[in-house]
């Protein structure tokens, strides 16, 4: 048995681990502990909880009142992983300075940052947004189509990434990539990097934007794009989505041609 004196002696110790992890504690109790609690309580999942409240405090056809009640939610209620409105902006400016027309976004989730992009692209512009989980992209489906948004501008496609980056020209007849935004698994960043190498969709001045680089973190993914010689790489230093105090950041990679 631990004597008192003992365990007074490591008191200072666990105030300071306390007081350190603070924000990594609070992350833990509101996107793990409560979603556990509300998924028993409710029967439905986070993504569901999500889109009811949307629903129902959400303007249809607006894409700023959408994502605005999003961040409302996310921030005051439940929490949940997308670039959220801080590195948004970051992202809102790509858009606004390439125009992109054709877009894949790997990593749909619920339909937060398809929402999101699609609001800033330019007429005849489309997004290819992949997401494996077919219960996420029920609901990343509704949101998009309620943001105002329809299939001509929007395919979703529920597939795992590696599936569909080899036949993204065989099957939606894309010919170039102007932007790559990555949200998805960041185990997946340097692999789903290499097929869009080995593709021939990357064109000079295309552009891949990759979420949450520093937390949860993808280092094998930044080393590759900085040793390649293939890209010119910028890291944008942010703060996690909606849980402030734990750094994150967001690459943004400019493909510079095969040479």
């Amino acid at each position: 048995m631990v004597s008192p004196a003992i365990a007074l002696a490591f008191l200072p110790l666990l105030l300071t681990m306390i007081i350190r992890y603070r924000y990594y504690f609070v992350l833990l109790y509101r996107a793990v502990l409560i979603r556990w609690v509300r998924d028993c309580l409710t029967g439905l999942s986070r993504e569901e909880r999500a889109f009811q409240y949307i629903l129902t405090h959400a303007t249809p056809g607006d894409a700023q009142s959408i994502l605005d009640t999003f961040d409302h939610w996310c921030s005051k209620v439940e929490f949940i992983s997308h670039i959220g409105p801080k590195k948004g902006k970051i992202l809102d400016r790509l858009l606004q300075e390439h125009c992109p027309i054709t877009v894949l976004e790997l990593g749909t989730h619920c339909g937060y940052s398809t929402v999101r992009i699609a609001r800033s692209l330019p007429i005849g512009a489309r997004i290819y947004s992949v997401e494996m989980d077919e219960r996420n992209a029920q609901v990343a489906e509704k949101i998009i189509r309620l943001a105002g948004f329809d299939e001509d501008m929007v395919e979703l496609i529920v597939r795992p990434s590696d599936e569909v980056i080899p036949r993204l020209r065989e099957d939606f007849g894309v010919e170039r990539l102007d932007l790559v935004f990555m949200d998805h698994w960041k185990r997946c960043y340097l692999p789903d990097l290499q097929l869009l190498e080995g593709s021939g969709l990357l064109g000079e001045g295309s552009i891949i934007l990759a979420d949450n680089v520093i937390f949860p973190g993808a280092p094998n993914f930044l080393r590759h794009a900085r040793r390649s010689g293939l890209y010119e790489v910028r890291v944008h230093r942010a703060t996690l989505e909606y849980i402030r105090g734990i750094r994150d950041g967001m690459a943004e990679l400019t493909f510079l041609g095969i040479k």
